[in-house]
């Protein structure tokens, strides 16, 4: 198969450029072509004559998003609908990467694929938008919604962790918001083997398990072996300007019903501490 991927040096990018080994791949990063302009990706598309384009490239800083919501809504949702626009005049299938987000959080049993979308932050609705836009244009198209993601190369949670706790004794992390840690490696496993199951719809990607972000931070300083104290604290006490979802955990049913299950996170994050090593 010939792959392109838009977003191919963010977290999960980077790890589908190592993972993807015996097809085909062409990576394309914001250098190589602004997903925002329409004919920059058809150029991109014509380029790479690809069977698959997998679409991880976005806007995920969920509190810029907030203050920036136009470039939210120009990259997540318009940009994605160009590169569907393409696939389809080329023939192609689409793999969208989407989030946990597009939930209130109000549930306390893990969200399953039909479960209505109602995101309470600017970055959530791009995505929300996103997922009935393309779903429109290409009926076909597969939706992969994951929450949590962290790995090598980039920021996320852990790396934010071990860097906070490198200089000081106690770090106070929220305790009242639970989902499921994504290490980018094992999506990207999981992403190439669906690609390959020729997979449509949406469908529920994460790490096995669940936790509070709290949970994760002492995971985190513990494998590391550092001293540092983790306190917990609530997300009243820790005001951002993006709200999160409480409870944001993925139902594993979608993607058990493929035949694939996804190891745990704890596990997970003992390998990339020691990817990053």
């Amino acid at each position: 198969m010939r792959i392109t991927i838009f977003g191919a040096t963010g977290l999960l990018g980077k790890a589908l450029m190592r993972e993807w080994t015996d097809d085909e791949v062409t990576g394309f990063s914001s250098a190589d072509g602004d997903i925002r302009d329409a004919e920059q990706v058809l150029r991109l598309v014509e380029r790479s004559r690809p069977d698959w384009i997998v679409l991880a490239a976005a806007y995920t800083d969920v509190d810029g998003c907030e203050t920036n919501r136009d470039l939210a809504f120009d990259v997540n949702c318009r940009g994605a609908v160009n590169v569907a626009q393409a696939a389809k005049q080329h023939g192609a299938r689409l793999f969208f990467l989407s989030t946990d987000y597009v939930f209130d959080g109000t549930k306390t049993t893990p969200y399953e694929t039909d479960d209505p979308r109602s995101p309470r932050s600017v970055y959530g609705q791009s995505k929300a938008e996103a997922e009935v836009q393309l779903g429109q244009i290409l009926p076909q198209c597969c939706i992969v919604r994951t929450s949590w993601l962290f790995g090598a190369g980039g920021k996320c949670f852990p790396d934010t962790i071990l860097k906070l706790a490198a200089g000081r004794q106690h770090l106070d992390v929220v305790g009242d918001q639970r989902g499921s840690p994504t290490y980018s490696v094992d999506l990207a496993r999981v992403v190439i083997q669906l690609c390959r199951q020729e997979a449509n719809g949406v469908i529920h990607v994460t790490n096995q398990g669940e936790c509070s972000w709290y949970d994760f931070a002492r995971e985190i300083i513990a494998d590391a072996g550092l001293a540092t104290v983790v306190h917990e604290t609530t997300t009243d006490e820790f005001v951002r300007p993006a709200e999160r979802p409480k409870y944001s955990v993925l139902s594993p049913e979608s993607l058990q019903n493929r035949g694939i299950e996804m190891p745990g996170w704890q596990d997970a994050l003992r390998r990339y501490l020691a990817e990053r090593m």
